[in-house]
């Protein structure tokens, strides 16, 4: 199970004011390219599955995710999650020929393969998203930029244990640097199928 705490914020300005006033607890910058599969009779969607593969830093790393019953509620989101690294010519391959999927030795995709009896997939595209990472507070706080073909959205992220204090601490941080924000009510994956920004 992931849990996080996602919190929309308004535009560019108040994203520059996050990476700011965080600027000295930076830890990481990741350049992250996001591919995402359904089976080809929707045996994922259906279910409310999501399969991903995420590219770190061009071809510097691939992640497959399965993400599963997501549910956001007052900016938390909770949900099953599930991760294993591939070989990133191996990603580009499934990218290419989404078949190859079922034909590989990753234990999580053939996992995914038999748990929905998916024999063939399809891929739906993706996003890009820049993700810089800080330590503050002993939290591994995100602040994503994430790129669609049709605009841009501003998020800051938290992964935790505890969400309802989490959520509140990163509130009032926002709000005593004078940042607004909202709490978040779709995952990336939601825009990116919705085809707008809300």
């Amino acid at each position: 199970m992931e849990v996080e705490v996602k919190l929309k914020l308004p535009g560019r300005e108040a994203h520059e004011k996050v990476a700011s006033s965080l600027k000295a607890f930076h830890e990481v910058t990741h350049m992250q390219e996001n591919v995402f599969f359904d089976g080809a009779n929707k045996e994922l969607s259906s279910k409310r599955a999501v399969l991903r593969l995420r590219f770190y830093n061009g071809d510097g790393k691939c992640v497959v995710t399965f993400k599963g019953n997501a549910v956001i509620v007052d900016g938390i989101s909770r949900g099953e999650e599930l991760e294993e690294d591939i070989d990133v010519s191996l990603g580009r391959a499934c990218v290419a020929e989404p078949w190859r999927l079922a034909t590989t030795t990753c234990k999580l995709l053939n996992k995914v393969v038999a748990d929905f009896a998916c024999e063939d997939f399809v891929c739906l595209g993706g996003f890009r998203n820049v993700r810089t990472v800080f330590n503050w507070e002993g939290l591994k706080i995100e602040l994503d930029e994430t790129q669609y073909d049709f605009g841009t959205t501003y998020e800051v992220e938290c992964e935790s244990t505890d969400p309802e204090r989490v959520r509140e601490v990163l509130g009032d941080f926002l709000k005593s640097k004078g940042i607004e924000f909202t709490y978040s009510t779709k995952s990336k994956f939601a825009v990116f199928r919705s085809g707008k920004i809300e």
